[in-house]
């Protein structure tokens, strides 16, 4: 993960800790696009493309399904997030494939982060203020925790179709064995 995560503080909250990820989210968006060339947009995007996947794949193992179980109507919150999450980790599989400093490149992760920070927003105004209401302190500083050793197991690419909490648990490791793999493949040949 980027130097911009981990300034992040875990003895919070889930409900702060994941608001504060969503400001590095928004950090990251602007340090992409505002890149002074290719291989700097490249690293940028790359720091937030693993901030992005392991952030989502957290929240899908730990926090949805606890507000499918705890909160009333929270089947449909969550399956509306997941919807675009889903959506977003498409455009963001393409984006993968297209060259930093294009005009394309850029005019794509526009479009996607008006979706994420959409997404953000509708998570902060809908998600979490009913999972503060369901859960005590307590337990929101627990669900820090999970989502913490989550992130740790997370994939660092997209992957598409991969939004259950289940689907995570079942195939996760593995997905983020060879990402992380194939990060470090392209670090060394960096």
């Amino acid at each position: 993960m980027s130097n911009n995560d981990r300034t992040i503080s875990t003895n919070q909250d889930v409900v702060a800790f994941l608001t504060e990820q969503h400001e590095a989210i928004k950090r990251l968006f602007v340090e992409t696009l505002d890149a002074a060339d290719a291989a700097t947009q490249q690293k940028s995007f790359d720091a937030l493309r693993t901030m992005l996947a392991v952030h989502e794949t957290a929240e899908e193992m730990m926090v949805h399904p606890r507000v499918r179980r705890k909160v009333d109507g929270g089947d449909a919150i969550v399956d509306a997030r997941l919807a675009e999450e889903h959506d977003s980790k498409v455009a963001l599989a393409e984006i993968e494939n297209l060259e930093c400093g294009t005009a394309e490149f850029s005019k794509a992760l526009i479009h996607l982060q008006a979706a994420v920070l959409q997404h953000a927003e509708k998570e902060e105004t809908e998600e979490f203020p009913r999972l503060e209401e369901e859960l005590d302190a307590k337990e929101l500083k627990k669900l820090t925790d999970a989502v913490v050793f989550a992130e740790r197991i997370a994939p660092t690419h997209p992957h598409p179709g991969v939004e259950s909490g289940a689907v995570n648990f079942a195939v996760g490791p593995f997905a983020s064995l060879l990402d992380r793999a194939r990060d470090a493949l392209k670090g060394s040949a960096a």
